[in-house]
């Protein structure tokens, strides 16, 4: 397993996940990984998924919408080798940067 800097810059107000690091077995995989685990990536659609509320319907958005608190599709992910993981570590993320708002 390797580590990885993941990061986004298409989502970036109150609410979103900027960058973070995640234990992958390649960039590939690392591209994937979605700091907020509500929203996991979609291999069909080639997004993450999220959904928004509105009153009290909730309607799933277009990949083009920004209403998630990640990157909407992979493209929009960097991702950046940092090193070989320790030992035992888990395919998952290890830190994010998350702007509260």
């Amino acid at each position: 397993m390797k580590l990885f800097k993941i990061s986004q810059d298409v989502n970036n107000g109150y609410g979103t996940f900027s960058d973070a690091v995640v234990c992958a077995e390649n960039e590939e995989e690392a591209k994937k990984i979605n700091p907020d685990k509500y929203y996991p990536y979609d291999e069909k659609t080639e997004t993450f998924h999220w959904w928004c509320n509105i009153g009290t319907d909730r309607e799933q958005y277009e990949p083009d919408d920004l209403c998630g608190s990640w990157a909407n599709k992979i493209d929009d992910v960097q991702v950046e080798y940092i090193g070989e993981a320790k030992k035992g570590m888990k395919k998952g993320v290890v830190c994010f940067s998350f702007h509260a708002g």
